[in-house]
């Protein structure tokens, strides 16, 4: 059942998304080489808990991290550990946000140091693909326009959509019906309400899409080990454009 926010609501998680949005500059002003995983996620845990939140990921299904931390290969959901980046490197960190009892989820990849023009033009495109998603988040399209706008604009590029993960609506819960694929036909699935709350959130790979899951269970990686990026926002479904709850102001 997909749940329609309050303004009341609305206003909580967007309190979160605001507390995600500045972690997250405070997080690509701490990447650099040499630095753990781990010490990036206790900058995250330790600025989210001194603005009154909760870290979203701590524990939730016994993920150990506040944040996600995937380099490279990995696709999401890697677990902050003592590997340190190194120049050239690209790392997606997820991160997420509870104030209240309601979530605000977003992620971001950056490189460290100067990186490959293949590994550039990935985020660029990754990142152009969240926007074309958000594009589309308006009342009256419906759901899987978002998807195909994703996937319309990786694919264009010669690169593709990952299909095992997915976005997610998110509100109470972290993850909240429906479902966000990042491909698909459009003119599909339920018809965009205002008050819908959603985590776009394209996982685009350099190579083929298919994935594998490490030993760890948690950590995705390409089957074919060549890059991956990680976008995403948490948007409000309006009257008109959407409303971007983990971008600042």
């Amino acid at each position: 059942m997909i749940v329609l926010k309050s303004d009341q609501e609305l206003a909580i998680m967007r309190k979160a998304g605001q507390i995600v949005a500045d972690a997250m500059d405070v997080l690509k002003e701490a990447v650099r080489p040499n630095l753990s995983t781990l010490e990036l996620d206790a900058i995250a845990e330790r600025f989210i808990r001194d603005q009154g939140a909760v870290p979203a990921f701590k524990g939730f299904r016994g993920f150990p991290g506040s944040i996600c931390t995937s380099l490279n290969e990995e696709v999401v959901h890697g677990i902050p550990g003592e590997r340190r980046l190194r120049r050239g490197d690209i790392l997606s960190i997820d991160i997420g946000a509870v104030v209240n009892g309601f979530y605000a989820d977003a992620a971001f990849t950056v490189p460290v140091g100067i990186v490959t023009e293949d590994a550039a033009r990935l985020l660029e495109v990754t990142l152009g693909s969240l926007v074309a998603g958000i594009s589309q988040a308006r009342a009256g399209n419906h759901l899987s326009d978002i998807s195909h706008a994703v996937q319309e604009y990786v694919e264009s590029r010669g690169m593709s959509v990952v299909r095992d993960f997915v976005g997610h609506g998110i509100g109470r819960s972290m993850h909240e019906d429906p479902q966000v694929p990042n491909f698909g036909e459009p003119s599909r699935g339920p018809v965009l309400r205002p008050g819908m709350t959603l985590a776009i959130e394209p996982m685009v790979n350099l190579g083929g899409f298919e994935v594998t899951v490490k030993e760890d269970t948690w950590t995705v990686v390409t089957a074919d080990g060549r890059l991956s990026a990680h976008f995403e926002h948490t948007i409000c479904i309006t009257g008109g454009e959407a409303w971007v709850l983990t971008r600042k102001d």
